[in-house]
């Protein structure tokens, strides 16, 4: 075409006279249907005394009482302060004042796992350990220590990250055998179209984990076993093959942050009690998750504070 006739041409255009165009009938965009809220509570601590309680409350308050609210709690352990070598009187205390709180200001179904506070051990020993589990599945109404479901189009897993060392003395966070041959099943025979989310106490993977303290000796990065997954290669290798994976929550280190690797996001969500319920924050403050679920596979995570006083 010459340039005379190019520019003519132009002109035409920008002076708005009728030219044939060819567009495409285009879609309209439709946004993805809420699928679900959840609430997110870990490491509550309860502990035998007025603070603890009413904390709890308000924090229990504050979420049934959100614009839209959740339809059900993920309980994420540590539900109770105990730990080894507390007395079973004051367990019982800390066991009967958490049951009543939930008791009298909870109307939300609750899904919950085990948190390493949650086992009594009166000493170190694999038995202890293992009677100190039991008696915290009695406590929180579980068959299992680790479990799944579907719900509202998406499949949950809760898994059981709490394992005694096998030299008897304290915890590690890993599957045991059994649990990840459960775990490859359970996620095999979840069809791939149905997104997954993955609920543990301890992370999986995690950021905060390294930022918990002074972390850095002689040299090198040191991140105790029990801070974080031991055995986070081999789960991250197995989520890889699984692309409906999108979701892995957490609690344990009482810190806010998200990694996001391999297209999964891994959310640890801060404390309930924040610094254990005695007016110290960390650098997270005490509060709670609401995460939104979607009907595309998509989500949000957000944290919230409440008021405890």
């Amino acid at each position: 075409m010459q340039r005379r006739s190019l520019l003519k041409n132009i002109g035409l255009i920008a002076g708005g006279l009728s030219l044939p165009v060819i567009s495409e009938a285009r879609q309209p965009l439709v946004a993805p249907t809420r699928a679900l809220r959840i609430a997110h509570l870990t490491d509550i601590h309860i502990q035998p005394h007025l603070m603890a309680a009413h904390g709890l409350g308000k924090c229990l308050h504050h979420l049934q009482s959100l614009d839209i609210k959740p339809d059900l709690i993920f309980n994420g352990g540590d539900v109770v302060m105990g730990s080894r070598n507390v007395t079973q009187e004051k367990s019982e205390k800390e066991w009967a004042l958490y049951h009543k709180v939930f008791k009298n200001e909870n109307s939300l179904p609750v899904f919950t796992c085990v948190g390493n506070h949650d086992i009594l051990c009166k000493d170190h020993s694999v038995t202890s350990f293992s009677d100190g589990k039991s008696r915290a599945k009695d406590h929180l109404g579980l068959a299992q220590a680790y479990y799944s479901f579907d719900q509202s189009g998406w499949h949950f897993i809760v898994l059981d990250s709490v394992h005694v060392k096998d030299e008897g003395a304290g915890y590690i966070a890993k599957l045991d055998e059994q649990q990840m041959d459960w775990l490859q099943k359970d996620l095999e025979k979840t069809a791939s179209a149905t997104p997954v989310m993955i609920v543990s106490h301890i992370p999986i993977l995690s950021a905060c984990v390294f930022l918990d303290g002074q972390n850095v000796k002689s040299g090198d990065w040191h991140v105790p076993g029990g801070w974080m997954h031991t055995d986070c290669g081999d789960l991250v290798r197995l989520f890889h093959k699984h692309k409906n994976i999108k979701l892995a929550i957490s609690g344990h280190i009482h810190l806010l942050d998200q990694v996001v690797y391999n297209g999964i996001t891994y959310c640890c969500n801060g404390a309930v009690c924040g610094d254990y319920w005695f007016g110290k924050n960390q650098q997270t403050k005490p509060g709670y998750a609401v995460i939104d679920l979607f009907s595309d596979g998509s989500f949000t995570n957000q944290y919230m504070g409440y008021p405890r006083l």
